[in-house]
């Protein structure tokens, strides 16, 4: 069986990939995450998981890596991690009360084959009150994540509804991901449960 890399140091990515039994190691992946203005959120998406399984792929060819990253995006902008109380309190106000759409971007690169794929999920907050984001920047959470918010921590409590995978919005769509790697036979065929 190859054995398989995870080009991100991310703890939620980890975590899943861990939750599913998928046996693999870490090495983070240190790639430009720029995105050109006017880049749909799924070709951004699905071009920054590519850049970060090739950076390492090159170094382990003879490895599978998966690589992914993860926007949200809302009025056609697309809102990264924050880098500042400023912006979080930007992108947050901006999806009170509305809908948004989460893209994770999943490259998975062998030495037989490459998949890229992306999975969308409609996100809808509800109203947001100003002492409601300050408390919540206050705890430092929305700093790693893209939008501002963590929908598995404390950011769950701005969620009224979520329209797809909720594990895309956590940063993997993890059955999505579970299936091509069965498919591309880097996975046993059989369950472990």
């Amino acid at each position: 069986m190859t054995r398989i890399i995870l080009a991100s140091s991310s703890p939620r990515r980890k975590e899943l990939l861990s939750q599913a039994n998928v046996p693999f190691t870490v090495y983070a992946a240190d790639t430009d995450e720029t995105i050109a203005p006017g880049t749909h959120p799924a070709q951004a998406v699905e071009q920054l998981a590519l850049e970060k399984a090739e950076a390492v792929f090159a170094k382990y060819p003879d490895r599978a890596v998966i690589g992914a990253d993860t926007v949200v995006s809302i009025d056609g902008r697309i809102l990264g991690k924050p880098a500042t109380e400023q912006e979080a309190m930007e992108m947050l106000s901006s999806l009170s009360g509305r809908t948004h759409a989460v893209y994770t971007g999943v490259a998975i690169l062998s030495k037989d084959e490459k998949v890229l794929f992306h999975e969308k999920t409609d996100v809808e907050f509800w109203e947001l009150t100003r002492a409601e984001i300050e408390a919540y920047i206050k705890t430092g959470d929305p700093f790693d994540k893209a939008g501002s918010y963590g929908i598995q921590t404390a950011g769950a409590l701005f969620v009224q509804a979520i329209h797809g995978d909720y594990y895309n919005v956590v940063g993997l769509p993890i059955a999505a991901l579970y299936r091509r790697l069965q498919k591309m036979r880097l996975l046993e065929s059989h369950s472990s449960r």
